[in-house]
């Protein structure tokens, strides 16, 4: 495996991805839960001094209490809070946000944001700090960059690292002498260093939605110092001399949140959600074609539109199709020998880490990593080439290992038609991912699907191999087992028992799975006739 830092025992820092107001972020891996983390390290730098160091630990310690109290959906949840003795090693554990940062929405120079977006983003941010303002926190540095929108459209607001509870003995901790917050959406009590409130944080919303609105940022400058006095002197330019279809409602609360005074803005978030609200779509309604957003954003209206909705279906357009599968058929372009020697050499690397993770049982990141070479090894040599078919098994393997039988799904579909095509439909390889694919739909509930998938299985493996080969009888107990969970004991029995005969002839009945299949037919027998023997239903 590649030599990663790990710290406190189980957590590995991966990769950088982002820096906040006090450290960097790293995107990490939960060796003991096997899972994906964001890990944010406080800078060591920052404490220079005994002093400051008790100071850096009071306010970390605050931080992760105080973003573990914001119990919403759009806040990441916090995992753990670590420090070490030395306060070289200060970390929060939280959860990694598979998302599109709200920066990527906006669009200068292309068409504008569709208002029902704009608005469904700054209703759910309006959502995020109804709860931290009952903590009450502030967040203080709300910008499009702490903002983003997951796969499913919900909008995650991040770092809250650098609130403060309301009280009086926590205004020493953030008295640094400079302004706390990002210039181009500073309120401006912030910029006179004055007392922060619920309200500093809505003309920051007021700054952001103004922002989606027009695609361009509230004031402009040539330096800090310029946008700053923007903020407490200059009067905001009206949405609609910016964007005529700007309703004018809307346009009258962007301005009421962006008054300079805190008192003349909205009373709480509260009422700029009720303001809001007439310019959501409503649940069930259709997106028209005028509200088309960029292209490949998560929709954050859909949340609006589909409250509650369920998880869309195995193979929808969510992200679980195989990727190298997308790529397509066609011929992989001509790579010279020494790349394509390259490429192969950092494939077999790829393999070793694998078989060190799932020998570890860390079988979500061992997908992970498989999962990161697909896509070039495809483009390189060709979807279909065996070296890219066996890193997409491994890849659907860990994922079902894993308990992720829905993205497993899919993936083992695709394989299943993809190893027909180039070693024949009665291949192993070929065999083996339908039946996979059978046994993932067994775990999701589709039982009659997942019999009829390894009934189909067993007959091809019969016919080629009879039926006590090590993968038909793993079939035929897949099968039982399946039927008795049905609650069918008498058809799981016409299954089970016979299988319990061969297996006595073939391996003799101290065998040990002679003995698991004993075991399972004599828990059947307790939901047949009193005599031992099957019902009528067989």
């Amino acid at each position: 495996m590649p030599d990663v830092r790990r710290i406190a025992g189980r957590y590995e820092l991966l990769e950088q991805f982002g820096h906040g107001g006090m450290g960097d972020v790293w995107r990490g891996y939960d060796v003991v839960l096997d899972r994906p983390v964001a890990v944010k390290l406080i800078r060591p730098e920052a404490a220079t001094s005994p002093h400051l160091a008790q100071e850096l630990e009071k306010r970390f310690r605050r931080e992760a209490r105080i973003t573990a109290r914001i119990q919403h959906p759009g806040v990441p949840q916090v995992y753990d809070a670590v420090l070490d003795e030395s306060y070289e090693q200060l970390f929060l554990v939280m959860e990694l946000v598979d998302g599109v940062p709200l920066t990527a929405y906006v669009r200068p120079d292309g068409p504008p944001l569709p208002v029902s977006w704009a608005v469904a983003v700054a209703a759910q941010v309006a959502t995020v700090l109804s709860y931290a303002h009952d903590v009450p926190v502030v967040h203080r540095d709300l910008k499009p960059g702490n903002i983003l929108v997951a796969r499913d459209g919900t909008v995650k607001v991040l770092d809250f690292g650098i609130a403060a509870i309301l009280r009086t003995d926590v205004t020493k901790l953030t008295a640094t002498g400079t302004p706390l917050g990002t210039h181009q959406y500073m309120a401006p009590e912030q910029v006179r260093g004055g007392r922060v409130t619920p309200r500093t944080d809505l003309y920051a919303l007021g700054c952001v939605l103004h922002e989606l609105l027009c695609g361009r940022p509230l004031f402009s400058g040539d330096s800090e110092w310029q946008l700053m006095m923007q903020h407490v002197n200059a009067g905001p330019t009206p949405l609609r001399r910016l964007r005529a279809d700007v309703p004018e409602a809307l346009e009258e609360l962007v301005l009421h949140l962006l008054r300079k005074a805190p008192e003349a803005r909205p009373v709480d978030v509260q009422e700029v959600y009720e303001r809001l609200r007439p310019f959501l779509p409503l649940p069930g309604a259709e997106t028209s074609p005028g509200e088309a957003g960029p292209a490949g954003a998560p929709d954050p209206t859909g949340i609006f539109r589909r409250p509650y909705a369920p998880r869309a279906r195995s193979g929808a357009a969510d992200g679980a199709a195989p990727d190298a599968h997308a790529v397509g058929r066609e011929a992989p372009p001509a790579v010279p020998a020494a790349e394509r020697e390259a490429l192969r050499e950092q494939i077999r690397e790829v393999h070793a880490h694998y078989v060190a993770l799932m020998e570890e049982e860390r079988y979500a990141q061992a997908a992970e990593v498989v999962g990161e070479m697909i896509e070039p090894a495809a483009r390189a040599l060709g979807s279909e080439n065996k070296a890219v078919l066996r890193l997409r098994t491994r890849r659907a393997v860990s994922r079902q290992l894993a308990g992720d039988h829905r993205a497993a799904l899919p993936e083992f579909e695709a394989l299943a038609d993809a190893y027909a095509r180039v070693s024949g439909p009665s291949s192993e390889e070929a065999l083996d991912c339908r039946a996979q694919a059978a046994r993932c739909r067994g775990e999701l509930g589709q039982v009659t699907e997942a019999l009829a998938g390894l009934h189909d299985v067993l007959e091809a493996v019969r016919a080629v191999d009879g039926d006590v080969s090590e993968t038909a009888v793993e079939l035929r107990q897949d099968i039982g087992m399946l039927l008795l969970a049905q609650g069918r004991a008498a058809d799981a029995f016409g299954i089970m028992e016979p299988l319990h005969a061969d297996l006595c002839v073939v391996f003799g009945p101290d065998d040990e799975l002679t003995a698991e299949v004993a075991e399972t037919l004599a828990v059947i027998r307790l939901d047949l006739d009193g005599d031992g023997t099957p019902g009528s239903s067989a």
